[in-house]
């Protein structure tokens, strides 16, 4: 496999049991997105995108095919295993922030590299750089309630980069937000990604929004097509 690419869906499969019949939500899926690369991920409601991230971000095991990430076959992997992969190699964007709302925006950014031992110290010196990065030095200290809905998802984007991942999965990042809301988050999402050549897969259905990014792939009746 190429160096770059970091993210690698080899034919994957996803079925669900449904009553006595089975539910075939992706099939034979197969993608490469590579560092500094943002591919857009359209297609209607309901067609299998979130799943298809939460397969890419290792969430759930495909019934067939293979996740690779910066080169690592996954499928065979023990859970911890994909436990480290997930938390030093991919951040995660969701729609709904998803902050929790007893710590501040600062200490939202420092738990993730604390589970990973980082020293606190560190962590904080560095959630300091990534909050200040999205425009929020001055609320660095206010618990999400006291945050408008832009400003909790620009806290969101700091803490999916605080462990810095090579992968981005993003599903709907700006789809809580009003249009002018939306339009500056997802320019300072491309612009964190981009800045730091991380691989990116962002779903979403604004698209205007997605035909910022480098390409865009569908989902169609489970099936990626290019768009």
């Amino acid at each position: 496999m190429n160096e770059s690419v970091i993210l690698q869906l080899d034919r994957v499969v996803r079925t669900y049991k449904q009553a006595d019949s089975k539910l075939e939500v992706i099939r034979n899926a197969s993608l490469t997105v590579a560092a500094g690369e943002l591919v857009g991920l359209v297609g209607p409601s309901g067609a299998g995108k979130s799943t298809l991230l939460h397969v890419a971000g290792l969430l759930e095991m495909p019934d067939g095919g293979d996740v690779s990430i910066a080169g690592r076959a996954c499928g065979a992997m023990s859970d911890g295993e994909r436990t480290e992969i997930r938390r030093n190699e991919i951040g995660f964007v969701y729609q709904f922030h998803h902050l929790l709302p007893e710590f501040s925006a600062l200490e939202n950014v420092m738990l993730p590299q604390m589970i990973t031992a980082t020293s606190r110290r560190t962590a904080r010196n560095r959630a300091e750089e990534l909050v200040a990065s999205v425009g929020l030095a001055e609320r660095a200290g206010h618990r999400p309630a006291r945050l408008s809905g832009g400003e909790q998802q620009r806290v969101a984007i700091a803490r999916a980069l605080a462990n810095e991942p090579r992968l981005l999965l993003a599903d709907e990042p700006t789809g809580n937000l009003d249009a002018q809301t939306a339009e500056e988050v997802f320019e300072l999402l491309l612009d964190a990604v981009r800045g730091r050549g991380l691989a990116a897969l962002i779903a979403t259905h604004n698209l205007d929004l997605a035909a910022k990014m480098d390409r865009i792939v569908r989902l169609e009746d489970g099936e990626l097509v290019a768009a």
